[in-house]
Parts: structure tokens; sequence; C-alpha cells
């Protein structure tokens, strides 16, 4: 789907807002070393309901919100969550629908994403049995792979995405090329970023994509770098020559891509957050539950909320910049990526 180029919803930079990361969950099914480092949970009476995501997502799509990428999380793990996805699709048909998973409950529903016209990103951050169960606190690798093969049985438009963590997983390079050439996928490595205290981030685990590049580069045959925005986000992709894989990098330290950011994120809790390194949110759960205002009026608060956090939408390499070595206070699982 091509970007509204008529959307109301513009930033002090003169960015167009056309895309909306919303998490429907925070609990997850893994528990990533890099992603969460406790057990605590948002309880489920701070967490929205499928019908208050279903309005704002009606509120959003006529300000030009074109593409929603649902996230957690793992959004799997909530109860009711196909049937969701289903009236998402029904009441948006023209909408640019997406899903981040870790795949572990994915499977059994690889048709229906079919036929809903999802597109999916599985993450993947090790090909190695007993390092996927070090890395993510469970051995559930084979229900990954399993996802995997199912996506592509039903020709599920399907990227894999790597965190890429020096000393953790730098040495399966070559895995990760075999498995975009082999079997004509992209496959995308993504800066780690200083996201959630007490996590595997430090200077030390940050792996360059400047230094992936010059590794890939020695394995495989590359060609020019190409970035279909429409499809490929922010990432930069290149062909593996001889196949159909490609092999992509994601830089929001290295090289960041703030200039032509045109996201907002909504966390399971009901939090607009304007850009991912900015702990600023603007709560609007506790609006939408409000009773002693009509519904009519209360959207139409939530809607000003929205546009006036737009328009206070800030560059997160300045944010990163003056922040230096800190992290920020939310974690990647509370956030929804």
């Amino acid at each position: 789907m091509q970007d509204n180029p008529s959307s109301p919803l513009r930033d002090s930079f003169g960015r167009e807002i056309h895309y909306l990361r919303l998490s429907v969950t925070d609990r997850c099914n893994l528990r990533c070393r890099y992603c969460r480092v406790d057990n605590s949970f948002i309880p489920h009476e701070r967490v929205m309901r499928y019908e208050e995501m279903e309005k704002l997502v009606d509120l959003l799509v006529p300000l030009g919100v074109g593409k929603v990428r649902l996230t957690g999380g793992e959004p799997f793990v909530r109860k009711g969550f196909p049937e969701f996805l289903t009236r998402l699709r029904t009441a948006h048909p023209e909408l640019d629908l997406r899903l981040t998973t870790n795949g572990v409950m994915l499977a059994p529903h690889a048709q229906l994403l079919k036929e809903l016209g999802v597109r999916v990103n599985l993450s993947l951050d090790s090909l190695k049995p007993q390092r996927f169960a070090s890395v993510t606190g469970r051995d559930l690798l084979p229900r990954v792979l399993d996802a995997l093969d199912a996506l592509q049985h039903h020709d599920v438009p399907l990227k894999i995405n790597a965190v890429a963590m020096r000393g953790v997983n730098d040495d399966e390079l070559p895995d990760f090329l075999a498995l975009a050439a082999d079997r004509g996928l992209d496959v995308r490595f993504i800066e780690f970023m200083p996201m959630g205290e007490g996590t595997l981030w430090s200077d030390s685990t940050y792996w360059p994509a400047r230094e992936i590049l010059e590794s890939a580069g020695k394995l495989v045959k590359l060609g020019p770098a190409v970035n279909n925005s429409a499809l490929d986000g922010p990432a930069t992709m290149y062909p593996i020559l001889g196949t159909r894989g490609r092999f992509g990098l994601i830089t929001p330290l290295s090289c960041h891509f703030c200039a032509t950011c045109n996201r907002l994120r909504l966390t399971s809790d009901g939090r607009l957050r304007t850009c991912l390194f900015d702990d600023r949110e603007y709560a609007l759960l506790p609006l939408l539950r409000r009773t002693d205002i009509p519904e009519e009026r209360r959207l139409e608060l939530v809607r000003r909320i929205v546009e006036k956090a737009v328009t206070r939408k800030p560059v997160g390499a300045d944010i990163l910049a003056k922040r230096r070595n800190e992290v920020a206070r939310r974690t990647m699982t509370s956030i929804g990526g």
C-alpha cells in the first residue's frame, strides 16, 4: 500500500504519519535476555480491550494511517487474537496489515494470515537450538521453524528479523545468509538498541551495521543496496546474487532514519509513544474509558491528543546523542517494539 500524501498528521519537522505499531499485549511466551529482565506484566485491567484498539484504529485511519503492525509481547499469547485480526481486516479491507511474532504459536494460523493478507515479520535471533534456548529462555526453536515452514507453504509474505549481538549470535551470520539464499527469504539484521535497563545491551554487544555488512560481503556476493520503503521500511536490502534471497540491515544507531520516520507506537496499556527512544508518553486509555462524557466527545478528545502529540514528535537520534550510554526506561516488550 502506498503512503497517503494527504495525511493531516504532520509533525513539526514536516514528517507525515502513516504507520501505527499497536501492541496487543506485553506478555510473551519467551524470556529473551535482550528484551526483558523480569516477569512482571501490566495487570489485565490496565490493558486495552480489543474493542478499544479497534476504536483507535477506526480513529487513525481517516487521519491518514494506512499501515498497522500488530506487536507484543507475543500477539498470539492473547486469547482471541485471530478473531481480532479478522475484525480489523473486515473493518478496513484496504489497510496494510502486518504482524511481528516470535512464531512459537503461529503455525496453526498460517492459512488465516494468508487469507487476511497479513504480512509477517518473524523474530529469530539464533538458528542453534542450544543458543536459542539460552537467549530466549525456552527450548522452542523447532516450533519457530515449523512456523517458518507453514508461512512459506501458504505463501505468506515473510521477513526474518534478527537482533545482531556481538559475542552472542555474530558467528551465525553464515547460517542466516544461507537461510536467505536457500529459501529465497529476506533476512534482516537489526542493530542492538539501548532499550531497557538490565538487558544484554552494552557497548561490547553492540555490533554496528558497517561491520556486519563487511563480514557478509566476505561470505556471499551481494548486489547493490536497494530500499523499497513501501515494503522494506527502514531496512537497506542487498540481493544475494545467484539466489532469490536478500540480506538487509536496519540501522537505528549507526545510520538513523529519523528524517523519514512516519510511525507512532501504541502500548498495550493505551499509551501513545511518538518515538521509540523518547520516554514521553500520552495516556489515551483513561480518556477512552471515561463514562461521564459521550463516546463521540471522548473520541474527539483522543483525536486532539494524537494530533498534538504528533506535532511534538522528536528526532530520536537527538535523544540518543544526549543520552549517551543511558538506556530507555521501558523495555521493548512493554513498548511493543
